[in-house]
């Protein structure tokens, strides 16, 4: 499960984030998470209360902001929330649309104290 190596690699980000700040601990993480980003968000929580476990991470809430996918139509330009990769143009029905938002995965900011 690769949300282990995700949620650690969030922890980590978190840590050194409250270190640089002097603060004793980490209150809140919040996470942008696109449609198309290869994370089951379920599981990256249940991850992320494992890898905090011990660090100034430890009990913060994990606050997800999920992202629509995007993609735009060459053949007639329009710019369009998609449901998958591979959609095809709700405009023309020309497909695939080329991706253009709803893959990031990134912390968004955090609260410490």
């Amino acid at each position: 499960m690769h949300e282990m190596s995700l949620a650690r690699e969030v922890v980590a980000i978190a840590c050194a984030a409250a270190r640089a700040h002097d603060a004793g601990r980490v209150l809140r993480v919040r996470l942008r998470i696109g449609a198309l980003a290869p994370v089951e968000p379920d599981a990256l929580g249940f991850c992320f209360e494992a890898a905090a476990r011990g660090t100034a991470v430890a009990g913060a809430a994990l606050a997800i902001i999920h992202t629509e996918a995007t993609g735009w139509c060459a053949a007639c330009g329009a710019s369009r929330v998609i449901a998958a990769r591979g959609a095809a143009c709700p405009d023309c029905g020309a497909a695939p649309l080329l991706v253009t938002g709803g893959e990031d995965f990134a912390v968004q900011d955090l609260e410490v104290a």
